[in-house]
């Protein structure tokens, strides 16, 4: 076992462009102690080997009712932190459920209208003349009327969808009993009718957890990504003229700004450990708590040639950032796709676009679980 100190985590992001100085450290230790925002301690696994390996662990377990499990925050208001009561084998078989609806070809028939409500808000923005804050004229809203859209929130309801820290758990519940009287074409009416042939429909709870999950990390994340993404993209002028020249190269180019922004904290990962684990020499005791930290794994320098330069026609492993495995995310598919369109719509209407403040000045939340912009001033 490690006896290097613990760090401090999550890490600071230093600059609008720049990377926790930490993560040039990490890696030449695999698993480096770390302190919680709550005080507790925990492992974080920093090589992106280790993290897909113990990801896909079954003797990693997510779940954080474990007695001795390290807390994240001791907030309790935080939504990663809220649960549903599960049973066994419960989140295989809710993810087999809701993949049967939430495909990757039900989101790419959305393109063409998450195409058509990006034009729209692109034409408001030049309506009103730049200066504007990217988050409240364009990220924020396509990503919220596509999830909305989507799961068949009705129109005059999707103004209270952008302030996490008051999230719509009663709302969902009404919705859900709405769709179950006067089911629409919408992924919660579809998600109320799917069975399974052995453990046949799901359940109130988890109807309303995985309703409401889909919700608000289906845009506050993406719409973080999206702004964040733009701001590397107009601080790297060559790669920006690359893109421009070129997009075909559009969907590598998401991946490689996915890779270099984790807007959500790797926090969330926090794992539990319930047998001994050997990692390359490294003991892991059962009992003990592990973040499989996913921007040190897609900063690792093993895995990626010159990890810390953006580079958009990079090729080569797949970037952590939606996870993998089990736990891969259920909303990568929507988050690709909004991002290409979104990104490219964007850079397209605006040609001259850039930022209207020193990239360096750019504040960031502060905030343990999201790693994203207050605000993103942009002009044309």
């Amino acid at each position: 076992m490690t006896t290097r100190p613990p760090l401090d985590y999550p890490f600071a992001w230093p600059s609008a462009t720049g990377q926790p100085e930490e993560l040039a450290t990490v890696h030449r230790c695999p698993v480096q102690p770390v302190t919680l925002p709550s005080g507790d301690e925990a492992l974080l696994l920093t090589r992106y080997e280790d993290i897909r390996a113990l990801l896909a662990d079954p003797r990693v377990s997510k779940d954080r009712n474990r007695p001795g499990m390290a807390r994240m925050t001791a907030k309790k208001d935080k939504v990663f932190q809220k649960k549903v009561p599960a049973r066994p084998g419960g989140h295989a078989r809710v993810r087999k459920l809701i993949n049967k609806e939430f495909t990757a070809a039900r989101v790419e028939k959305l393109r063409p209208r998450i195409a058509e409500i990006a034009d729209g808000l692109l034409d408001a923005m030049a309506a009103q003349g730049g200066p504007v804050d990217l988050n409240e004229a364009y990220a924020f809203p396509l990503t919220v009327q596509v999830i909305c859209e989507l799961l068949g929130v009705p129109a005059a309801d999707r103004e209270q969808f952008g302030d996490t820290s008051a999230p719509p758990w009663d709302y969902m519940r009404e919705l859900i009993a709405a769709k179950r009287e006067q089911p629409g074409d919408d992924l919660i009416s579809d998600l109320i009718a799917v069975r399974d042939e052995d453990d046949g429909r799901l359940t109130d709870d988890e109807l309303h957890w995985w309703c409401t999950l889909l919700l608000l990390a289906g845009y506050e994340t993406t719409a973080s990504q999206l702004s964040g993404g733009t701001v590397l993209l107009l601080t790297h002028d060559g790669q920006l003229e690359k893109l421009r020249a070129d997009w075909s190269l559009m969907p590598r180019a998401v991946e490689e700004l996915l890779r270099l922004q984790v807007v959500g904290s790797s926090l969330s990962m926090l794992r539990y450990v319930t047998e001994d684990i050997d990692l390359n020499g490294t003991h892991i005791a059962q009992g003990s708590s592990i973040i499989p930290a996913l921007e040190a794994g897609n900063t690792d320098g093993e895995a990626f040639a010159c990890p810390a330069d953006l580079d958009i026609s990079r090729s080569g492993p797949r970037q952590l950032t939606f996870s993998t495995g089990r736990h891969f995310c259920l909303g990568a598919p929507l988050a690709r796709v909004e991002l290409q369109v979104g990104i490219e719509r964007l850079l397209r209407r605006f040609p001259d676009l850039r930022l209207a403040a020193c990239p360096q000045h750019l504040r960031r939340k502060d905030d343990a679980f999201f790693q994203s912009f207050e605000e993103v001033p942009v002009t044309w």
